[in-house]
């Protein structure tokens, strides 16, 4: 089992916190179950560390533990990631992530934030979704795969992320110029 992610620091009690806080020590850590790799949990393992929550691993490294979690019942669609978190057995990397974002307040400030946050969700899953089978290809394969998928990202997927990031950046200068303004 390995720990990830920040945490609380110190030895606070429920009673000394608030909201998400006191939820979080009285659920306990999440708990993600999948493979020792990286795959569809690495998501969830950024945005919990984005959230600033400590979080516990359990990679399964034997067949025997795969099929527990399907004796158990616990994988509804019979695979994982599995992110037992909130006193839930969370299946499907993207309600996960909607979950903790949600829960977190990372996920927008209203309906038009989220409809832009899930664009580029997807349009980074599509992205991903050229380079996880990759491992698994021939070697001839392997070189078409690689040339499609760098013409893809260079000219598809990487200049939408570039044009959010500076137009993100550009609204933070704004941001800082008016409060330096009405500071003076």
């Amino acid at each position: 089992m390995q720990t990830g992610g920040r945490g609380t620091e110190g030895n606070a009690t429920p009673a000394l916190l608030k909201g998400d806080q006191e939820l979080e020590i009285m659920a306990g850590k999440p708990k993600l179950y999948y493979f020792d790799g990286r795959g569809k949990m690495e998501s969830i393992r950024w945005l919990l560390a984005a959230a600033g929550v400590e979080f516990e691993e359990e990679f399964l490294e034997t067949r025997e533990q795969y099929e527990k979690l399907l004796q158990d019942g616990d994988l509804l669609f019979q695979q994982v990631p599995m992110v037992e978190i909130d006193g839930m057995k969370m299946v499907q990397t993207r309600a996960i992530l909607h979950y903790i974002a949600a829960k977190h307040n990372l996920y927008g400030k209203d309906l038009k934030e989220r409809a832009l946050i899930d664009m580029y969700v997807e349009g980074t899953t599509d992205l991903m979704g050229l380079i996880l089978l990759y491992p698994f290809l021939s070697p001839e394969d392997k070189k078409k795969q690689l040339a499609t998928f760098v013409e893809k990202a260079t000219k598809r997927y990487f200049p939408v992320y570039e044009k959010v990031c500076i137009s993100n950046l550009l609204v933070q200068v704004d941001k800082t110029r008016v409060m330096g303004y009405f500071a003076v």
